[in-house]
C-alpha cells in the first residue's frame, strides 16, 4: 500500500515536464503527494500510448488534465479526474488546420507561431497527417464520459476571462453536454489558471478527493 497519493498531470499544448501549474502543485501539496508530469508527443496517437503506459506504471490516485491535455486525460479510464480549462473543442479546430495545411507555408507558420518556451516542453509540428489523427483520438476519449455511461468522476475549472472561450476552443456548453450539471466552477481569471486560484480552488479540490467519506 502506497503512503503517498499519486497525481498524474497531463499538460496542455506546448507544455511539458516543467509546466507551471504542476510545478506549483509539487511545491505546495507537501510530502503526502507525488505529482507525475512528463512531456508527451504532439502526435495524439503516440501521446495516447505514452500516457496510458505512464498511468499503468505509476497507478495514479487522481488524473488532472490541462487545456488540450483534457482529451488524453478523459481517455484514462477508472480514475477520478480534475481539469483546468479543458479544451474539448481543440480537436475540431485541429481538423480545420489540417485543411489549411495543404497551403504551402502554413505548417511552417504555425510551427513558428506556436513554438513552445525553452525547456522540457512538447515539440509542436502542425503536419496535416498529425492533425487529422485527433478525430479518432477524441472520439475514443469521449466514450469515457457520463453521457456515454462512464462511472468515473469528473470536475473542471474554467476562467471567466479565458480568451479561448471566445473562439469556441473552450466551451462550458460542450463540457455540460458530456459531464452534466454541477461539475464545474468558473473562476475570475484566464485560461492559464493564476496562482491564487491554484491555491484557493485547485489544491483544496485535490485534497477533498482524498478525504475519507
Amino acid at each position: 500500500m502506497q503512503d503517498r497519493k499519486v497525481i498524474l498531470y497531463v499538460h496542455g499544448m506546448g507544455g511539458g515536464g516543467d509546466s507551471r501549474i504542476p510545478s506549483i502543485l509539487k511545491d505546495s501539496l507537501g510530502p503526502g503527494y507525488e505529482v507525475v508530469i512528463r512531456t508527451y508527443d504532439f502526435d495524439p496517437e503516440k501521446a495516447r500510448e505514452q500516457i496510458s503506459s505512464w498511468a499503468a506504471e505509476v497507478r495514479p490516485d487522481l488524473v488532472i488534465g490541462e487545456s488540450m491535455g483534457a482529451t488524453h486525460a478523459i481517455g484514462l479510464r477508472g480514475y477520478p479526474h480534475l481539469f483546468v480549462s479543458p479544451s474539448l473543442n481543440a480537436p475540431y479546430f485541429f481538423r480545420v488546420l489540417a485543411v489549411l495545411a495543404w497551403i504551402p507555408g502554413v505548417t511552417r507558420f504555425f510551427d513558428w507561431y506556436y513554438k513552445p518556451k525553452k525547456g522540457d516542453r512538447q515539440t509542436l509540428h502542425f503536419d496535416r497527417r498529425i492533425l487529422l489523427k485527433w478525430k479518432d483520438v477524441q472520439r475514443d476519449a469521449l466514450q469515457n464520459t457520463p453521457l456515454n455511461g462512464s462511472k468515473d468522476s469528473f470536475y473542471a475549472f474554467f476562467g471567466s476571462h479565458d480568451k479561448f472561450r471566445r473562439s469556441g476552443v473552450v466551451l462550458i456548453r460542450s463540457w455540460k453536454k458530456y459531464f452534466g450539471e454541477g461539475t464545474w466552477t468558473v473562476y475570475d481569471g484566464s485560461h492559464f489558471m493564476e496562482e491564487e486560484y491554484i491555491h484557493s480552488l485547485l489544491i483544496p479540490k485535490i485534497r477533498k478527493f482524498f478525504l475519507p467519506l
